[in-house]
């Protein structure tokens, strides 16, 4: 324990990133809790995008999307994701990889509704990552989502959340001459108990 203390302290690594979060929301200009999300098509060639985070829970992360969006069809094939999180004010980032499992009903319902009205008519009009003609096209669709929805549009039941629980997190912050510290929480499996090693830098 001794061997982190200071802004590694603890040993739940939700509550620590958590704490950190919350340290880089005070401090980046913008978007402190966007990550760069990784996953795999079917032939195993890696893809990346930047989401928005959503939740720190006490066992995982959550984000959401459209289900038929690239990303959520590659985490859905592999059952698996990865992210990393990284915050230039505070020079650290969170490394993180894990299980998958869609985030549903009332949860999803709950955050959906908490969106402002034109992100949710947005979600609505967007057929995600599909082609596209002209951005006239797609604020066509947004007026017609509009007169069909109005000012209280439903969660769409193509768009929700992805939970990642981790079986791997690292935490990494800078340090002098590139000597910088890093400590990884691992298990086998979501039963099992946590192991925390200091990897070299």
């Amino acid at each position: 324990m001794s061997a982190r203390t200071g802004i590694f302290a603890g040993d739940n690594p939700f509550v620590l990133a958590r704490s950190w979060l919350a340290e880089a929301t005070a401090s980046e200009p913008n978007d402190p809790n966007a990550i760069a999300l990784s996953t795999v098509d079917a032939d195993g060639l890696p893809n990346a995008r930047m989401v928005l985070l959503k939740d720190i829970l006490d066992d995982r992360f959550v984000f959401y999307t459209n289900y038929t969006s690239v990303k959520a069809q590659e985490i859905e094939q592999a059952g698996k994701a990865a992210f990393v999180m990284h915050w230039k004010s505070l020079r650290r980032q969170i490394r993180v990889r894990g299980l998958t499992s869609r985030v549903d009903g009332q949860e999803a319902d709950a955050y959906f509704s908490s969106r402002s009205l034109k992100s949710r008519l947005g979600a609505w009009a967007s057929r995600q990552s599909r082609p596209l003609t002209t951005r006239t096209e797609l604020m066509a669709e947004v007026a017609r989502q509009t007169l069909r929805h109005g000012t209280n549009p439903p969660r769409p039941p193509f768009w929700g959340g992805f939970s990642i629980m981790p079986l791997e997190i690292e935490f990494w912050a800078d340090g002098d001459f590139r000597l910088h510290d890093r400590f990884r929480w691992r298990r086998p499996t979501l039963a099992d108990a946590w192991q925390v090693t200091r990897l070299s830098p």
